[in-house]
């Protein structure tokens, strides 16, 4: 591991070559809850290839100095009537629902490039050139013991409301933030 920032590329197709490079760095970053239903690897990269298909969808993954993969984090648009609102226990504020908005769907980093600033590199990378208004994702509350929620609201995220996305998901924390200051 090195401190300095990954080099980060971009992708706006998933590729099967894609697909395995983002399905091994998942079961890295999600090793301790591969056993969880709703964070198996099959579930996962179900999830995967019916978001990549989803309009707005684009994937950026971080490369060590090795050129080793160590992080990924994806994205793609989501209209004012879409599911991701339509789930929340109550309704968003129109600001986010009002027109598209970014959904930020995944983060992941590999443990031994975590703490440096490598999720924070790959979120802005993401989001750099969208052209919605609003940023939102969802997070699970007690993740690191609510530390990625509030790395989050450190990121100017604010919650949004409560959803169980599926019955084997947790419930997640609905977050957002404009895309610009």
């Amino acid at each position: 591991m090195t401190t300095s920032a990954p080099a980060i590329r971009r992708h706006a197709t998933l590729t099967p070559a894609l697909k395995a490079v983002i399905g091994d760095l998942y079961a890295l970053v999600r090793a301790d809850l591969l056993d969880h239903p709703n964070y198996r690897l099959d579930v996962f990269l179900e999830r995967l290839d019916r978001h990549a298909a989803e309009p707005g969808w684009a994937v950026v993954i971080a490369h060590g100095s090795d050129a080793a993969p160590v992080g990924y984090a994806y994205a793609n648009s989501v209209g004012p009537g879409d599911r991701w609102w339509k789930r929340l226990n109550s309704p968003a504020p129109v600001r986010y629902t009002g027109k598209d908005a970014v959904a930020v769907k995944e983060i992941g980093v590999i443990p031994a490039w975590r703490g440096i600033g490598v999720s924070r590199h790959m979120h802005d990378a993401l989001l750099a050139d969208r052209g919605e208004p609003h940023a939102t994702l969802m997070v699970n509350p007690v993740a690191g013991d609510g530390k990625v929620m509030r790395l989050y609201e450190g990121w100017g995220y604010e919650e949004i409301g409560v959803v169980q996305p599926s019955p084997d998901s947790p419930w997640l924390v609905c977050m957002g933030r404009p895309l610009r200051a």
